[in-house]
């Protein structure tokens, strides 16, 4: 029985012809990744100018708490459900706030942008709620949202911040070109001295947006 390939399209033909397959991939990928590294060539600066935005200087690397919340808003797998990263359009803009600034992630290491969102973006969630919305939050998520499909997150209040640990995770991000000074780094573990991990990722989660004092119209793209 013969087949009938005369009707098939190109990428049915491509998808049987390993060789050409590989070829025509390594491709698009070549041009795609042109396309992003070259401009870094060319770019004075990938960041937001604070020179000509002074309210972008008040972007600043996390506290010892702060830091602590946001790794364990990464163990925990936060980034799964939920992104930081507000596009330039309109619905998004009128749900989360003003679009994400590359300036905002200047410390963060990894950055927490993404696409995936079982869960509202967080990039503006500083100061949404109270402290006491997110303890019970993260304790009960459908005590305060009963659509909620978040898990319980009620070990955090049991569990102490380790100081020694946040030191060195800090002097890590020091390495890498955070500018913690010595001080703060010496002074982390008193800084975060029994303070629970569910204090912590609220301290995380309230500082999120709130560094810069954005007005409203102004394009920081210029």
């Amino acid at each position: 029985m013969s087949t009938n390939t005369e009707n098939e399209t190109f990428q049915q033909k491509l998808e049987k012809n390993v060789v050409a397959l590989t070829l025509v991939l390594a491709l698009v990928l070549s041009i795609g990744g042109i396309v992003m590294i070259v401009p870094l060539f060319y770019l004075d600066n990938t960041l937001e100018s604070s020179e000509k935005f002074p309210e972008l200087e008040g972007v600043r690397p996390y506290t010892a708490l702060e830091l602590a919340g946001r790794d364990v808003y990464l163990r925990e797998g936060c980034y799964l459900c939920h992104s930081q990263m507000i596009r330039p359009f309109r619905d998004e803009k009128e749900r989360y706030g003003h679009y994400s600034l590359a300036v905002e992630s200047k410390y963060d290491h990894p950055h927490q942008w993404g696409s995936k969102r079982t869960g509202p973006d967080l990039a503006r969630v500083g100061g949404k709620y109270s402290d006491e919305w997110h303890y019970e939050h993260l304790e009960d998520p459908r005590s305060v949202v009963p659509e909620s499909v978040m898990p319980r997150y009620r070990w955090l209040k049991k569990a102490e911040v380790n100081g020694e640990q946040i030191k060195s995770n800090m002097n890590g991000m020091k390495i890498i070109g955070v500018p913690y000074s010595d001080k703060d780094i010496e002074n982390a573990p008193n800084d975060v001295n029994g303070k629970t991990e569910l204090e912590a990722l609220v301290a995380y989660l309230q500082v999120l947006g709130t560094m810069i004092k954005f007005e409203e119209g102004k394009d920081y793209r210029d």
